[in-house]
């Protein structure tokens, strides 16, 4: 089946180490931001190198979306919310768990690709989410 990614430069698949969000550091300041600019939205330096990150992160904050948005193709429900990347960054993002009674602050994620969608003309819309790292509990306790 044909494949696309939802938007062209927010991720890549890896070069062995699995996927990672495409961000940019900025060689003023060295603050990270995503998605990748070549301008930094902190200091407003004007260059910034692109890196790969986000590959593991903690969960902030989430919720289990049931009804879908106008225009959403994906499945439903499907997991949403914030993660804490090892690097520092909050980031907002598709979570792979629909039930967030199984879903804790701290609990220990990592980024997978997945089907976020589906095209008029059958071509899989691949996106990325978090998954929870199997086996590594949260930091308040919960499972």
């Amino acid at each position: 089946m044909p494949q696309r990614v939802v938007h062209p430069g927010l991720f890549t698949a890896g070069n062995g180490n699995g996927p990672a969000l495409v961000a940019s550091r900025c060689d003023a300041c060295a603050l990270l931001h995503f998605p990748a600019t070549p301008l930094c939205p902190w200091c407003g330096g004007e260059s910034c190198t692109e890196v790969a990150a986000g590959r593991r992160g903690r969960l902030h904050l989430w919720t289990v979306v049931e009804t879908a948005p106008p225009g959403y193709r994906g499945p439903v429900p499907y997991g949403f919310g914030t993660v804490e990347i090892d690097e520092g960054l909050r980031v907002v993002a598709r979570l792979v768990e629909t039930d967030a009674a199984r879903l804790g602050r701290g609990q220990r994620l990592e980024l997978v690709l997945t089907q976020v969608g589906r095209d008029d003309d059958g071509t899989d819309v691949i996106g990325w989410a978090y998954a929870a790292v199997s086996g590594e509990s949260t930091t308040d306790g919960a499972a």
